[in-house]
């Protein structure tokens, strides 16, 4: 049975402003999960919400690209990501490729030698760009990396993938075999937009793409968890994920 996280971004960014990260923290404890997800982008101080969160983050979600507009390895960017999740104790590091482009290909050995001294995992997730997002951009990234002899593995973001235009199914029977963390997250249609929803209320095939991923890899709840009792929605988002 594949571990659950939760991401705090689930809860909204007015209730962790509100109560910060620390206390999702706590919420995602009591419901179950096996560990939560800080977000970068939410941290209102992090050198005093830093050290109460070490130890109880799984991974690290840094808001930074991987790679600059200019295409060189934004070397600040990953040791600021590595930094952060070294001091949470966390085993993974997420981020998105940013702007990797042809121009990348010479920075990947730094790359390879930046991560050989770490004890993070670098992770790279499906964003919602067009550089960082779709189908062929990271099939050029990880052909470009398995060329320089790299081996980062994938999070796989569910809901992502409609944002683009791109068939979350097929592109779990493509990039399966690079897959290490999964988001779970459900989409509906707006008039104007994608939005996430729990995976019930999905109108996108979310059990088939489960299925077609790696069964023992982390999966983390991403979609809005909304209630007045948050421990007990969140708990019974843990234990539908566990299910399948």
């Amino acid at each position: 049975m594949p571990s659950v996280l939760i991401s705090l971004s689930s809860f909204g960014a007015a209730e962790v402003g509100r109560h910060g990260q620390l206390w999702c923290t706590e919420i995602a404890r009591q419901a179950g999960a096996d560990g939560s997800e800080v977000r970068g982008e939410l941290l209102r101080d992090a050198t005093a919400e830093l050290p109460a969160l070490q130890g109880r983050a799984a991974v690290y979600s840094s808001p930074e690209g991987l790679f600059a507009p200019d295409g060189s390895l934004d070397v600040v960017a990953l040791m600021r990501g590595l930094h952060i999740a070294q001091s949470l104790q966390a085993a993974r590091l997420k981020m998105a490729i940013g702007d990797f482009s042809g121009n990348s290909h010479d920075a990947l050995p730094a790359l390879k030698q930046q991560l050989a001294q770490q004890h993070v995992e670098l992770l790279i997730e499906n964003d919602q760009t067009q550089a960082a997002g779709t189908v062929g951009a990271l099939q050029a990234f990880f052909k470009a990396q398995d060329t320089a002899g790299l081996d980062l593995g994938m999070t796989f973001d569910m809901g992502n993938w409609h944002w683009l235009g791109e068939c979350p199914l097929q592109a779990a029977k493509l990039f399966a075999a690079r897959v290490r963390y999964i988001h779970c997250k459900g989409v509906q249609r707006q008039p104007a937009k994608w939005v996430a929803v729990p995976l019930a209320e999905s109108i996108a095939p979310w059990r088939a793409v489960l299925r077609a991923l790696p069964g023992d890899v982390p999966r983390a709840i991403e979609f809005p968890l909304i209630g007045d009792d948050l421990v007990a929605v969140a708990r019974v988002q843990v234990a539908l994920i566990r299910t399948v």
